[in-house]
């Protein structure tokens, strides 16, 4: 059957299939550096691009290729171009798009080595950027300035939770001939497609949700396009952020689970969500399942889900959320997040802990925030777990 007219669990399955030699029923790791040619003629065609084949890992590679294609499919997108790591993609994007004296806008929520590598290397170089509160849609129209090239979302915000409206700011970006691009890693495609929202290119760190087994390290763009793509592919070949065939596999073999996953996780996260913000030394909890979140309505109309990830804060600041972190005994105190296992952490000291302090706060990352990536565990031993930890408080 055609993609187009096959279901979301279904291409999850069968998209990137294929037909090996041997007739694989999965895709088979393609563990090498280098590809011969049949002649120097053949050589040379592959080379200009005459005739479609592999010549070098780093610049193409069939189990690469096939992960590749089953993401552009569910993301709806031209093209797939993966990276070695979440960061890998973003580094991408930025390389892409920006040159000295250029600007970019984001969001100030956005995930700490995102904004990082902004603020250090990418501004030794003559890059501007103004991070602003991208769930209100005026500061962004704000923001823009003559020499803004680029325009970076994440939506759900790492890890506020704050949602950004992406049709409203596209349209904009696009009276001003600015690309867009979102990180859709806390969504995944299953949740949410930024593409068919006007976004020019959406990101995902794959060692999330799309892998989902806490196994691999790895990133994926995919764009709307077949400009953005051959741009976005030919700075990440020249980068050297490929991915490794081996690694490839197993994202692609995560995949293939993607929806039972977040089913599962999202059902917990909605249960959760409930027990948290009914609780008594919870000062307030943000998830875009819940009628108190901010832009509740609007994760309705762009989301198919609320998601699994959950961010509160304990009364009592930051001592109050270390009691429950070091107390907890189902959920892991690791970063990451989107994998089969429920992950508890703490923002200002762990992902976000090289932006300053008032940076952090007018993120809204405040010092008692803790980050809760549900898991699919039985959701009666997370909440019983968590409450546990929360009556030591």
């Amino acid at each position: 059957m055609k993609s187009d007219k096959l279901g979301i669990n279904s291409l999850l399955i069968h998209s990137g299939e294929v037909d090996d030699a041997f007739g694989s029923a999965t895709v088979p790791i393609y563990q090498t550096s280098t590809f011969k040619f049949k002649s120097a003629d053949h050589g040379a065609q592959c080379f200009s691009g005459e005739t479609k084949g592999y010549i070098y890992t780093r610049i193409a590679n069939p189990t690469i290729n096939a992960l590749e294609e089953a993401v552009a499919a569910i993301e709806k997108g031209f093209g797939g171009i993966a990276t070695s790591s979440g960061m890998g993609a973003v580094t991408t994007v930025y390389a892409a798009y920006l040159s000295q004296g250029q600007h970019i806008v984001s969001h100030n929520a956005v995930y700490g080595p995102a904004r990082g590598i902004m603020e250090t290397i990418f501004a030794r170089f003559g890059v501007e950027c103004t991070y602003i509160d991208a769930t209100d849609i005026e500061n962004v129209r704000a923001a823009i300035r003559e020499n803004t090239k680029l325009i970076y979302l994440e939506t759900p915000a790492n890890p506020t939770m704050g949602i950004t409206d992406i049709s409203a700011v596209c349209a904009i970006a696009k009276e001003k001939g600015i690309p867009v691009c979102v990180d859709n890693t806390f969504c995944s495609p299953y949740l949410q497609n930024p593409l068919e929202l006007g976004a020019d290119v959406a990101l995902h760190s794959m060692t999330k949700f799309i892998n989902g087994h806490a196994d691999v390290v790895a990133g994926m763009l995919v764009t709307k396009d077949e400009k953005n793509y051959n741009l976005l592919r030919s700075t990440m070949v020249n980068l050297g952020f490929n991915m490794d065939p081996h690694q490839a596999y197993l994202a692609l073999r995560g995949l293939k689970t993607l929806g039972i996953r977040v089913e599962r996780a999202q059902q917990n996260a909605e249960k959760v969500a409930v027990y948290l913000e009914n609780h008594p030394k919870v000062e307030w909890v943000k998830y875009p399942g819940l009628a108190s979140h901010p832009q509740f309505e609007l994760a309705k109309k762009q989301m198919r889900g609320p998601g699994t990830m959950i961010s509160f804060e304990v009364k009592g600041g930051l001592n109050a959320g270390k009691i429950v972190m070091d107390n907890v005994h189902l959920s892991l105190l690791a970063v990451s997040l989107g994998g089969v296992e429920s992950l508890i952490q703490h923002p200002a000291s762990m992902t976000h802990s090289k932006l300053s302090k008032e940076k952090r706060q007018e993120a809204g990352i405040t010092d008692g925030l803790i980050r809760f990536s549900i898991g699919i565990e039985d959701v009666e031993d997370i909440i019983a777990d968590l409450d546990q930890a929360l009556n030591l408080v």
